[in-house]
């Protein structure tokens, strides 16, 4: 790739070609779970709290009525941070000099002002408009005349909240090298390889460690022996609307018997992979700025409803509050243990959770990866795919249409699903075989079987 285009699609800031794409699109902000007072005791007090996206400085807050305020971060006024805003209820109020803000960004008062003034009916603060859904508060950080697409009604968004969960992470790198180690089906027979196979195995990170839906004449293969022992697949994709796309996966068993891993990726930053039979993961790539992001993971349980509890409690002692940062990273080598990586895992940096085997991926490439080195092969089908819906959805934004995947209402109601799964299937006729048992999941679902409403 040229060194002009490898900017072109990473740099997100305002004013930026990419970053003009990425703002016609709804963004996380923040979890619900940030301004819970169990994880930031500050939040009892001053539900307040600085917000960095898509290279923007921004304050999010809670009013007492229960509505959000996303304001850009510095006063109107002369600049002062209000990040340290008084929280006074209804409105936030900045301490150099007094000008206080609602959650709509209207100038309330400007009390250091003579007696009638009317400066602050002339003053407004930018305000980006918010949603909460799926446990998530998203932001809208596009042209202020235009209006927001409508979020896609994928499984995770219209899921109750018995059966959704979301969390969070931060990686040191720069937003498209997240999107692309997720949408890069040939990875995990390497990167999450496991040297044994524990089909018991079911605690978090350790996914690939649980056996694929049905058998191989009647012996259950754990996706560790799969990803292992059949390392060159046969990958598909196929798009299903404008922006998205099905992978399919081939993983030739014997003349018999395939292993199929059915995937989706949703232009431009967002990739859906089944994570055991009955629950599934939507996961997010939230540009911070150029060089960190955020993954959003959107949990989507099939089956019995989810221990948000217990599925916090096993990912919060990976990261460390408020701001949900890995404690490994470069500054430790991420904990690599060369041991390890000769007697249990393909890498060497443990295999209680896989999302630092990601993260090492991600962030050993440097903050911004030079796509000027690379050399993509066969597998790297898909990248190179996306790379040109990137490119060419940045030059639609910038001639004034409409990119892929910003949807009307009636086009996000119409954009349901997707299927994931992972299984065994006949080598001939597993496309219906497939097909037949990611229905039948999805159809099982208590939650499917009467109407919801987004949580």
């Amino acid at each position: 790739m040229q060194a002009h285009l490898n900017e072109r699609i990473t740099r997100v800031g305002p004013g930026t070609p990419c970053g003009e794409l990425l703002r016609r699109y709804w963004q996380p902000a923040a979890l619900l779970d940030e301004f819970d007072p169990r994880f930031d005791a500050r939040m009892a007090e001053r539900p307040l709290k600085a917000v960095r996206l898509l290279g923007q400085d921004l304050v999010l807050f809670r009013s007492d009525d229960g509505a959000w305020g996303l304001l850009d971060r510095d006063c109107p006024h002369r600049g002062a941070d209000l990040a340290f805003a008084r929280h006074e209820g209804d409105r936030i109020r900045c301490p150099f000099h007094g000008w206080a803000f609602d959650a709509e960004g209207r100038c309330l008062e400007t009390p250091a002002e003579p007696v009638g003034s009317t400066l602050c009916q002339r003053v407004r603060q930018r305000r980006y408009p918010t949603q909460v859904v799926a446990g998530v508060i998203w932001a809208y950080l596009g042209p202020e005349d235009s209006t927001p697409p409508a979020l896609p009604a994928l499984d995770a968004f219209v899921a109750p909240a018995s059966h959704a969960f979301a969390f969070k992470g931060q990686w040191h790198c720069n937003w498209l090298q997240a999107v692309e180690v997720g949408i890069d089906p040939a990875h995990p027979s390497f990167l999450h390889r496991m040297l044994d196979d524990d089909p018991s195995a079911d605690a978090y990170g350790r996914q690939f460690r649980s056996a694929s839906l049905g058998d191989v004449d009647g012996e259950r293969w754990p996706m560790t022996r799969v990803m292992r022992e059949r390392a060159s697949p046969e990958i598909r994709h196929e798009a299903l609307a404008p922006g998205f796309v099905r992978l399919t996966t081939l993983r030739l068993i014997d003349d018999r018997h395939t292993h199929v891993r059915v995937t989706n990726s949703l232009f431009p930053q967002t990739f859906v992979i089944p994570l055991s039979d009955t629950l599934t993961i939507t996961q997010w790539h939230v540009p911070v700025d150029d060089t960190h992001t955020y993954w959003y993971s959107f949990f989507t349980s099939f089956g019995a409803p989810l221990d948000h509890e217990t599925m916090r409690a096993q990912r919060l002692p990976h990261l460390t509050l408020p701001d949900y940062v890995p404690r490994h990273g470069r500054h430790d080598d991420w904990a690599f243990d060369p041991a390890e990586q000769r007697t249990r895992t393909f890498l060497g940096l443990g295999e209680d959770d896989i999302n630092r085997h990601d993260q090492w991926a991600v962030e050993s490439m440097g903050a911004i990866q030079d796509r000027t080195r690379g050399h993509l092969g066969t597998s790297d089908k898909v990248i190179m795919a996306n790379r040109r819906t990137l490119l060419a959805a940045i030059d639609t934004v910038a001639a004034g249409g409409t990119p892929p995947m910003a949807l009307t209402p009636a086009e996000a109601a119409a954009t349901t699903g997707p299927v994931t799964l992972d299984c065994i299937a006949p080598a001939q006729g597993w496309e219906s075989h497939w097909a037949h048992k990611a229905a039948a999941l999805r159809d099982a679902a208590p939650w499917r079987q009467a109407e919801v409403q987004p949580t």
